[in-house]
């Protein structure tokens, strides 16, 4: 028997579905990742269409059974639709590579508060912050990959324990951590790094506006990619950053 709830949510993806419905993938405060079927929402006397679309923070009312994969939408009120993003071309790169990582490496039905909370501070950042989007985007891949499990550990080597900041020859083993100039000669290194790019992912962490070029958030964004990869074979990388090149 279906219960009606409702939780707030935003919406990964959006695809027709029959004549005149919608299948979105979401992902909600309440419940995790689910999908649902939003019916008669691309009828034009149907207000819902457009609040449904990818980005958008909504709140729904859901028929919701545990025993069914796609559950059934009976209402929404939209709650934020990012206009400011959807404007700029930068900006929408990085939240379509956003809701990208939600979608395909969050599991289904998995609740984590503390992820949804993210997911909507780093939009309403990137709409309304002055900060560089790719450096907001690091910010929240660095939170991300910490929320999935695979925390980036940089506090001190991870083979002899040593404190690691002052040091400016160090790389990174994606199966142990972060090794300092004399553990790196005899462990196999994945990542070379420099004091500049480990002072950067240290900041990751802050609240601080962090001011930092292109070029170096760039390239801790593709090492933290990289790790993303070591740790998850099936993930091939974020395809949205490569669409809108």
């Amino acid at each position: 028997m279906s219960e009606i709830v409702k939780t707030e949510a935003v919406v990964l993806s959006k695809m027709n579905y029959g004549d005149t419905s919608y299948i979105i993938s979401l992902y909600t405060k309440e419940f995790g990742k689910i999908s649902a079927i939003v019916k008669g929402a691309r009828s034009p006397k149907s207000k819902i269409g457009l609040m449904t679309d990818p980005l958008n923070y909504i709140q729904i009312v859901l028929y919701k059974k545990d025993s069914r994969e796609l559950q059934i939408i009976s209402s929404v009120d939209l709650v934020e639709g990012y206009i400011s993003i959807k404007e700029d071309l930068d900006k929408l790169k990085y939240s379509q590579a956003i809701l990208e990582l939600v979608k395909k490496l969050t599991v289904e039905n998995e609740v984590n508060h503390r992820l949804f909370s993210g997911i909507i501070r780093i939009f309403e950042l990137l709409n309304s912050s002055d900060e560089s989007p790719i450096i907001l985007f690091g910010r929240f891949l660095f939170f991300f990959i910490g929320e999935l499990g695979y925390e980036i550990l940089l506090d001190k080597c991870s083979v002899c324990g040593k404190s690691i900041p002052g040091e400016n020859e160090l790389s990174y083993n994606f199966g142990n951590g972060i090794l300092c100039h004399v553990c790196r000669k005899e462990k196999a290194e994945s990542y070379l790094f420099n004091l500049e790019l480990f002072n950067y992912l240290v900041c990751l962490k802050g609240r601080k506006k962090i001011k930092a070029t292109d070029q170096l958030a760039e390239k801790a964004n593709t090492f933290m990619e990289n790790y993303l990869k070591y740790h998850i074979p099936d993930f091939n990388g974020i395809q949205s950053l490569q669409i809108f090149k």
